[in-house]
């Protein structure tokens, strides 16, 4: 037998010629896994405490410490947050999953919180220095091991969301994600590409031809398993059974037109989303209905619609072909039975009909009111209302964005010449991928591996210009040891230099640079923030809840049952996250959006409660009918705190009004001598978010500051001044807390006699716990019987067991002046909480 075609010689023949390749992926691995560990020193911070990056980050500790604290149980349904309604999870289980594994087995079975938080914030790095092994296939699929590596080096290095959402510590699934769609797409893509060389028809598996569709079907099978990995990283996985679909679809039709049988395609769609179909089902929630944000029925029905899509166009294609009928006819009956599918779906099911119709513009669509004032969730290239690509830009760099629409162009040219079907599905994954960082730029960590893969291909097909492999074959057969390297270069061209040096400078260094200096470390959430929610956990009362255990989400109608002594926080939801996982107290919003309250489709519709409605509010009055109304228990607020911060009254405070649908009016034009300039308005300063940040709720009867951290340099003072020339005010024009915690109380009711409609003052000197000390000042007129009343907020005695420990109070008694007379008088805490009556 002849040793050379010897199956074993084969394999070490494979083995041998691989390993070089092998060996390269591994070290890019490590290149990027070293990119993804610098930010070290801002998440493992020198006192032990380990600060993860972004609000997300920490939900996902928080479900991940639960887990463990019940393994394999899991947190469904929470109600320390969105008080006092709860929220559903809607974070798949795997990402979480796969982080419980690993700490428990690093931990024998007991990891201790620095073992859980070490892994946590290890785990998205990891996952994306791997992503480069799937980016390395595709791209040698595509074009060779030469597209495949340069692919898997500008994985390594691509900039943007991408590398932001695997630094170390950025411990959330959108880097799982990334991960898992993009093996998907390699092993269906690996299926398709042997089912094809294989010549596979549907007979083969009647005639048992096990050798013809055993490899196809084994990426098959893989290429589902990695789709419903996705799929329990994020029920939003649809979109890449969408990809599927519609690349499906188009490879169909081209095949028609080539007289080719597509069997390879549906036998490799359906075996891939029967698996999916059959993964998925004991993760549903079948009180969830046919919900894309909730594992519901929705995953099963589509996967095995994808498998009937899969089978139904290879039976069309079938018939096209008994029948002889014209190619052109193909596109035309199934475009014809798609428009009857989906009239069928409208009479017999409305709401998989609506599904099914709003589900594109929910990835592809621009974002508008509240919903486009989410960093995420706004379009990659829409600042305002303004079209620009400078966020495109600078997440992909410039070079990298136009080399993947150039590569997309040459795929395009390809489709026409007869592209090979993994070329079309790679066109058509990243067409749909560039729409969808349209619709919303969270996706650009979808695009950074298209992104990767078009600028490798390029590359390559510029070294093939060059005649790169002739050097390659060259190089394998004349350098046989280090000394043969000086004969070999001899052989290398000038335009071969050229072409390499173009492609690191073009391509390479951008992203390599940009990788450096974005992988700094982040200061989200800051020190202020970290430092206010530990106080809320250490200085506010329990609000009675087992932090770690699960809980049975409500009957459907029905409220949770929370304890009398719970409560809500009231603040933007950007920070609710942070006050749940860091202050063990329950946010009203969150940033699943919840809890905002507003409009979303007209400014006729009803103003809901929530944190938007309450920090516009124009009164106090108005603020505090907004808490009440949070409850649905007339004898309950919303929520007993409030925390503001610098940004929520100044750099975001514009996005509030978004979710109400009423945005005109907080600022106007002021002529500065050289032109007009936009300064904040009455209405701006009359709203409950500056009342409290800016003037530390002075005035306010039901309103107190409790607890404020240290300043930072803001324009909080321009914003002062401002307020000083329009109102004639006198106000310090300083900065104060960054962040500041107000208790929201019945209030001490103060009454006395003084002259009939006499004007009466009261007011104390507030000291703060940062040592700041503000004037706290009411003014009222006495009734016709010179009776007046006052309600405070504050008490002048101290905080009492149980309650809020404040370090933030009077430094001495109320002082009540009218006329020539003046009278102290000091307010005790039970009198505060309580709303008691205090006569002068």
């Amino acid at each position: 037998m002849d040793s050379e075609n010897h199956p074993v010689s084969t394999f070490k023949s494979r083995i041998k010629s691989s390993l070089p390749y092998t060996l390269a992926v591994a070290i890019i691995g490590f290149v990027a896994l070293w990119i993804r560990m610098r930010p070290y020193d801002s998440v493992f911070l020198a006192n032990g405490f380990v600060k993860f990056t972004s609000n997300d980050a920490w939900y996902h500790m928080r479900t991940l410490n639960v887990l463990l604290e019940n393994y394999p149980a899991r947190m469904f349904f929470n109600p320390m947050t969105n008080y006092p309604n709860g929220s559903y999870i809607h974070f798949g289980p795997l990402y979480d999953q796969m982080m419980a594994i690993t700490a428990l087995v690093l931990g024998l079975g007991n990891p201790g919180q620095d073992l859980i938080n070490t892994v946590g914030a290890y785990f998205p790095a990891v996952l994306g220095a791997l992503t480069v092994i799937p980016v390395y296939y595709i791209g040698k699929y595509l074009g060779g091991h030469k597209t495949g590596v340069l692919a898997a080096i500008l994985i390594a290095f691509a900039p943007g969301q991408f590398l932001s959402r695997s630094l170390l510590g950025f411990t959330d699934h959108h880097v799982a994600e990334s991960l898992f769609s993009t093996f998907f797409i390699m092993f269906f893509m690996l299926a398709i590409i042997t089912a094809k060389k294989t010549n596979f028809h549907f007979e083969d598996i009647l005639n048992k031809n096990f050798t013809i569709f055993k490899e196809p079907l084994i990426y098959s099978v893989i290429a589902g398993v990695m789709y419903s990995a996705y799929q329990l990283s994020w029920p939003g996985a649809s979109l890449f059974l969408l990809i599927a679909l519609v690349y499906a679809l188009i490879q169909y039709i081209l095949d028609n037109f080539h007289g080719e049988s597509s069997d390879y395609l549906g036998f490799t769609g359906i075996i891939t989303f029967l698996v999916s179909a059959i993964l998925i089902l004991p993760f549903v929630h079948s009180d969830m209905g046919f919900s894309l944000y909730y594992y519901s029925w929705f995953h099963v029905a589509t996967a095995i619609g994808a498998m009937a899509g899969f089978g139904f166009l290879s039976f069309i294609q079938r018939e096209f072909k008994n029948r002889n009928l014209k190619a052109y006819y193909y596109p035309l009956a199934i475009f014809g039975i798609g428009i009857l599918g989906l009239i069928a779906a409208k009479v017999i099911s409305p709401s998989i009909y609506s599904l099914v119709i709003n589900a594109p513009y929910t990835v592809f669509g621009v974002q508008t009111g509240g919903a486009a004032t989410i960093g995420e969730a706004s379009s990659m290239f829409y600042y305002g209302n303004s079209f620009t690509l400078s966020r495109a830009l600078g997440n992909f760099t410039a070079s990298g964005f136009l080399a993947s629409i150039l590569g997309m162009i040459i795929l395009l040219v390809n489709v026409f010449r007869k592209a090979k079907p993994e070329e079309v599905l790679v066109l058509v994954w990243s067409i749909l991928m560039l729409f969808a960082i349209y619709g919303q730029n969270r996706f650009a960590y979808y695009y950074s591996i298209n992104v990767a893969v078009l600028s490798a291909y390029v590359g390559s097909l510029l070294l093939e210009k060059v005649k790169w492999n002739e050097l390659s074959q060259k190089f394998k057969s004349s350098v046989k040891s280090p000394g043969d390297i000086s004969g070999f270069l001899k052989f290398v061209k000038i335009e071969q230099i050229i072409a390499v040096l173009a492609i690191v400078v073009v391509l390479i260094y951008p992203v390599y640079g940009a990788a450096l200096e974005q992988s700094t470390g982040s200061n989200d959430p800051n020190e202020p923030w970290i430092e206010t929610c530990l106080w809320l956990k250490s200085y506010t009362p329990d609000p009675g809840m087992d932090y770690n255990a699960i809980y049975e989400a409500p009957e459907d109608g029905e409220l949770f049952d929370y304890p009398d002594s719970a409560y809500g926080v009231m603040s933007w939801w950007d920070y609710g996250h942070y006050i749940e996982m860091l202050g063990h107290r329950m946010p009203n919003a969150n940033p699943f959006q919840a809890g905002i309250g507003g409009r979303r489709g007209s400014i006729d519709e009803e103003n809901q409660p929530g944190a938007a409605t309450f920090l516009t509010a124009q009164s106090e009055e108005e603020a505090t009918s907004v808490l009440e109304a949070i409850h649905p228990d007339p004898d309950k607020a919303g929520a007993r705190y409030i925390v503001s911060d610098e940004r929520m009254a100044i750099d975001i405070f514009l996005a509030m009004p978004e979710w109400t649908l009423d945005t005109e009016g907080y600022s106007e034009p002021y002529w500065t001598g050289s032109g007009y300039q936009y300064i904040p308005s009455a209405r701006y300063f009359n709203s409950m978010e500056s009342r409290l940040h800016l003037l530390d709720g002075n005035g306010l009867k039901r309103y107190r500051l409790v607890h404020e951290t240290w300043a930072y340099q803001t324009q909080e003072t321009w914003y002062k001044q401002v307020y000083n020339f329009l109102y004639g005010s006198s106000i310090p024009e300083v900065d104060t807390g960054y962040v500041k915690v107000f208790e929201y109380v019945e209030g001490a009711k103060i009454t006395g006699t003084a002259s009939p409609n006499e004007g009466v003052n009261i007011n104390t000197t507030i000291l703060t716990g940062q040592g700041r000390t503000f004037e706290y000042s009411q003014s009222t007129t006495s009734d016709s019987g010179g009776r007046y009343e006052f309600t405070v907020p504050y008490s002048t005695e101290g905080p009492v067991s149980g309650e809020t420990q404040f370090d933030t109070a009077p430094s001495g008694p109320y002082v009540i002046s009218y006329g020539d007379t003046t009278r102290e008088i000091r307010v005790g805490e039970e009198a505060v909480l309580k709303g008691e009556e205090l006569k002068v």
